[in-house]
């Protein structure tokens, strides 16, 4: 799929860090991009001789309540983080810090604001720290962003998913798009007859043209917005929509959305609150629209997924999706819920386009977007920041 010349230098690569130790840290294990990253990240790299730990950090409703309005302020959110809320997310921390032995390690790689103050703890450390941030930084709400810069510029470096999201910090910085497995369940390949299948199993209607959203409940993703849309195009088109997603454990208003949603419910619209990657697999590749219009996105791995299934996607005209989805190519991008129906009407109404779609869509996730190359980006960074001396 990558070619043996890709392959091989990725193994010379890997042949210069093999046998180091390195630690991811992140805040779960189930929903979300990072989860999605890490779990073909962390394996491939062990695959290839890097001693790879991936560590959750444990928190209380109070804690996650914190860490979910810090990552709302750094998309741009304008809230305000208390004195009580910047001690219990310390705190929290601090305990998860001493539960931690990382010492013995060559390089340890911390994701997203959850557990960023780690470093704090380890005063003397020659370990090199590295921070991913995997949401859209472009804009974040100065005065939380001043208080967690503090402790962003202890790290090594700090990593971003697009040059866009880069800001003035007392480190350097790097940039790291995502990537997808395709060879996970939720993209592998699925015969005509097995996506039918678990279509059924969840009584989803195939009598008429599915338009689908799949990504967490979170209001980011604009689930109401795309309800508009669904209601504005189905005026023109017949179609069923689908809205599937799964609440993260370190997101405490998946479910208040959720139930929100599910309020919406009326003839054609499905909502679905499952995590099973068959089923996505399935829903991507019968879809005859999928949507991600989300109103914030640091990459949207839910449409890299869908347009390496030859999926035709609308998404929001917002951060990563910018850098997959270009403008009537290989998808198309909107600002609104009236432009997002007006282009569900547009590709239900010409399947030719959807094909073209389609193919450019597939064709663009194989050259960018595998994890044969996150894993490369991430041994260039190990080269660079780790210890390969072991």
């Amino acid at each position: 799929m990558i070619g043996s010349a890709v392959a091989e230098r990725i193994a010379r690569k890997a042949d210069r860090v093999s046998g180091m130790r390195v630690a991811h840290v992140s805040s779960t294990f189930y929903g979300g991009g990072v989860t999605e990253l890490l779990t073909p990240l962390t394996l491939m790299m062990n695959a290839m001789g890097i001693d790879t730990d991936w560590h959750l950090i444990q928190g209380t409703p109070g804690f996650f309540g914190c860490t979910k309005k810090l990552h709302n302020t750094l998309q741009g959110e304008k809230l305000s983080l208390s004195d009580a809320e910047r001690a219990i997310y310390e705190e929290v921390v601090s305990e998860n810090a001493a539960r931690l032995h990382l010492e013995d390690d060559d390089a340890i790689i911390v994701h997203d604001p959850q557990p960023l103050p780690l470093i704090s703890h380890f005063p003397a450390r020659e370990t090199p720290w590295l921070w991913q941030c995997h949401v859209d930084l472009s804009s974040p709400f100065a005065p939380v962003w001043s208080y967690l810069r503090g402790f962003v510029d202890q790290y090594n470096t700090a990593i971003f998913s697009l040059p866009e999201y880069a800001q003035d910090l007392g480190t350097t910085q790097h940039f790291v798009p995502p990537a997808i497995d395709p060879f996970s369940p939720k993209n592998g390949e699925l015969s005509e007859k097995e996506t039918g299948e678990f279509l059924a199993n969840y009584k989803i209607p195939t009598d008429r043209p599915l338009v689908v959203q799949i990504s967490r409940f979170d209001r980011w993703k604009d689930p109401q917005g795309v309800i508009h849309a669904f209601r504005k195009a189905r005026e023109q088109v017949d179609c069923t929509l689908v809205l599937v997603g799964n609440n993260a454990s370190d997101d405490p208003e998946g479910e208040a959305i959720l139930e929100e949603l599910k309020n919406s419910i009326e003839e054609g619209i499905v909502i679905i609150a499952v995590d099973d990657p068959i089923l996505v697999n399935a829903l991507q590749r019968r879809a005859a629209v999928v949507l991600q219009k989300s109103l914030r996105e640091g990459f949207g791995l839910t449409v890299t997924e869908a347009m390496w299934k030859g999926a035709a996607v609308i998404g929001g005209d917002v951060g990563g999706i910018r850098h997959q989805i270009k403008d009537g190519w290989n998808g198309f991008l909107v600002k609104t819920s009236d432009e997002a129906a007006a282009r569900i009407v547009e590709v239900l109404k010409d399947p030719q386009l959807r094909e073209q779609l389609g193919s450019r869509a597939r064709a663009t996730v194989r050259e960018k977007f595998l994890m044969s190359r996150l894993l490369e980006d991430w041994l260039d960074l190990l080269i660079r920041f780790g210890r390969p001396e072991v």
